[in-house]
């Protein structure tokens, strides 16, 4: 279903964000994210001069190769086009991400290695839709069996863990009636007696957590 008739207006801005997951052939995998900015109209820039309607006031990718234990092992940050000359000065700091490891507290470590003046806006705020998109990458039956594993006999070894996704959304509440059917072990609805969540289940959730 699509958002309702808007009331009348004027389109001044858009933002796009494009991410994907890879594999690589040495058993690594690329996480890539890339964004732009654009105005509908031509305005001064004191750096630019003059930027035409539709032409990015952003247009930034960045890289973060990892291993399958979500540990970064590479990261490259591009800026194709920026609003001032001296954004890209800071591009190698985000080289401080390797050996971070995308799971609880992510968020955090992240923003005090390139938040505020030791980064960029626009490139930092990729970090947490990456971490996600890794996870996603990572999770499928596909991906496992690229890392030579057997995706049925892992959930067999792991039914009585919780989900990593556990409490992370709506669909995933403990109590839900998704997580009862495909995780029994994890449901806390009803009488169900409730189980720790800890470790693996909580990655999800401390994924975004902003303190």
């Amino acid at each position: 279903m699509p958002l309702s008739p808007p009331k009348a207006r004027q389109h001044l801005h858009t933002r796009k964000i494009d991410l994907k997951g890879y594999y690589r052939d040495d058993g690594l995998w690329d996480i890539e994210a890339h964004i732009t900015d654009k105005k509908t109209y031509t305005y001064e820039n004191q750096s630019r001069g003059l930027v035409a309607s539709g032409h990015p006031v952003h247009d930034m990718s960045l890289r973060l190769s990892i291993d399958p234990g979500l540990v970064v092992r590479e990261v490259e940050a591009v800026m194709d086009v920026q609003p001032y000359t001296i954004c890209s000065d800071i591009v190698g700091n985000f080289q401080k991400l390797v050996g971070l490891k995308i799971g609880a507290g992510w968020n955090k470590r992240v923003r005090e290695v390139v938040g505020n003046v030791e980064g960029c806006t626009h490139l930092a705020e990729l970090l947490g839709p990456i971490a996600t998109v890794a996870f996603q990458t990572l999770s499928g039956d596909h991906a496992q069996k690229l890392m030579g594993r057997d995706p049925e006999k892992n959930r067999e070894e792991n039914a009585d863990r919780s989900p990593f996704m556990l409490n992370g959304c709506h669909t995933w509440s403990a109590e839900s009636s998704v997580v009862k059917q495909l995780y029994p072990a994890s449901y806390t609805g009803g009488n169900a007696e409730r189980i720790n969540t800890e470790g693996a289940a909580a990655e999800i959730v401390n994924l975004v957590d902003e303190n």
